[in-house]
């Protein structure tokens, strides 16, 4: 049954001093807190409240964007604004709280919070958009002779994509469809590593890279970041290629700076090193402008992968790799000798999705729905937090000794953990958790961050001499 949207009592005031923006905000605000706006209500939309207000309608949809990221909104497609579930949260518990009884240890209730990172929203799409493109797709016939490089029509609009969401000057001559970036980096490791050579990754990084090289035969090389990504002056002269994060370093979360990404095509020129920049999650961003992808700065020295797994989802198999024409024709020769490739009936529904905009629609409502997430763990974890202007996942740095048995005390309350441990290459000089927020909804996020908040605290008690039994 449609619901009816709430008539607000609402005024601003042109005079004071805060602008209209903030003052509608707070009205909001006050609104929900005191149950003039309750759990599920419909607002208004953005026309009928800016006419209501005699105010622009930018004034109110900035407002509702806010109150979107902070929380308390959210939208149903092709249904409005709605008021989140305002009951009453789980008691807050401080990272250094005062002594507290012994906490039990009773199998958790109810289903289980994923908060391990890498996995994306999948429960609310546009099933309409989605129906269309397959139907579009299934109206084609089968292809009989699969093209490396991937379908015209995907190449083109994914080259339109990246010109639009990441600043990318490529066109289809640059682009080959992959099935995600596990092939694209296997693609560039078959094509450009021998046994033997020298293959960097970042340490701690994303472990499949160095699995995948490993596989091709190369010498992997760990490469140590810092809080801003991988670390120029320490590379060596002798790596045939670099896997990097630079949009949003996995698992750190830093963004690396534009000068420091002019040094490292500056290395990558002085060495002849092809540098792999992984741009996994670089669609999502917060409170920070974009930075330019390196491929943009060196297409001559960068391949640029990308994957529809974490925007639209890990099912869909499908990603990009971006290269020069010269490197591009090498990767497509190999991989016709190895038989790979995408599905065409697959490629031919992701064109409609880009072509229709419903994949850039589904971005946008999607950086409001997780920066809704993100916002509650920030909110919840405070200063231990890390790495949350970018992506779907941050760090949370803490004591080596502490994360093994805070993993294991969250999952006997049903919230599942990733440590940071599973991510280093070499000897690890960071430690803690990696939460993802990317699966979970706003409610489940809640209340799993507030389980990470009371577990950090009881350790943290245990080892300031409370009852030992704290400590699983």
């Amino acid at each position: 049954m449609p619901r009816i949207p709430v008539d607000l009592p609402l005024s601003v005031d042109r005079q004071a001093p805060a602008a209209l923006m903030t003052q509608l905000g707070d009205l909001l605000r006050t609104a929900m807190r005191d149950g003039t706006l309750k759990s599920g209500e419909r607002l208004p939309s953005s026309r009928a409240l800016a006419r209501q207000l005699s105010v622009s309608r930018t004034v109110v949809t900035e407002a509702y964007q806010q109150l979107y990221a902070e929380g308390w909104l959210e939208g149903r497609h092709g249904s409005g604004t709605y008021v989140v579930d305002l009951a009453p949260r789980e008691p807050e518990v401080p990272v250094d709280p005062s002594p507290v009884s012994a906490p039990t240890r009773e199998a958790p209730a109810g289903p289980v919070i994923d908060l391990r990172p890498g996995k994306p929203w999948v429960r609310d799409y546009d099933r309409a958009a989605w129906r269309r493109a397959w139907r579009a797709a299934a109206d084609l016939p089968p292809g009989s002779n699969p093209d490396p490089y991937g379908l015209p029509r995907l190449r083109r609009a994914l080259a339109e994509h990246l010109r639009r969401t990441r600043a990318v000057a490529a066109g289809p001559e640059n682009v080959m469809v992959t099935r995600g970036t596990g092939n694209g980096l296997d693609l560039v490791a078959a094509t450009l590593l021998r046994p033997g050579d020298r293959a960097g990754v970042e340490d701690p990084g994303y472990r499949v890279a160095r699995n995948v090289f490993a596989a091709r035969g190369a010498d992997v090389v760990s490469c140590p970041v810092d809080e801003d990504g991988v670390i120029v002056e320490a590379l060596p002269d002798d790596l045939r290629v670099l896997y990097t994060t630079p949009a949003h370093q996995y698992p750190l979360g830093g963004r690396l700076p534009v000068p420091r990404r002019e040094r490292l095509l500056a290395w990558a020129r002085r060495t002849g090193a092809v540098v792999v920049e992984d741009d996994y999650d670089a669609e999502f961003r917060y409170d920070v402008a974009p930075l330019p992808a390196l491929y943009g700065l060196g297409p001559e020295r960068v391949v640029l992968l990308g994957t529809l797994s974490k925007s639209l989802a890990p099912d869909v198999g499908v990603g990009w790799l971006v290269a020069s024409p010269g490197l591009l024709a090498a990767v497509a020769e190999v991989r016709a000798d190895l038989g790979d490739r995408t599905s065409g009936p697959t490629q031919q529904a992701m064109a409609v999705l880009l072509e229709r905009g419903d994949l850039d629609r589904h971005l946008r409502r999607m950086r409001l729905e997780y920066a809704r997430r993100r916002a509650e763990v920030v909110a919840g974890l405070g200063t231990l937090v890390t790495g949350d202007t970018a992506g779907l996942h941050v760090m949370v740095g803490l004591p080596e000794h502490v994360v093994g048995p805070l993993v294991a005390a969250a999952a006997e309350r049903g919230v599942l953990l990733k440590g940071m441990n599973r991510d280093d290459h070499g000897a690890a000089d960071r430690h803690g958790l990696v939460i993802g927020y990317g699966s979970a909804s706003l409610p489940e996020v809640r209340r799993g961050v507030a389980v990470i908040a009371e577990l950090i605290g009881e350790l943290r008690l245990a080892e300031e001499g409370a009852a030992p039994e704290r400590v699983p």
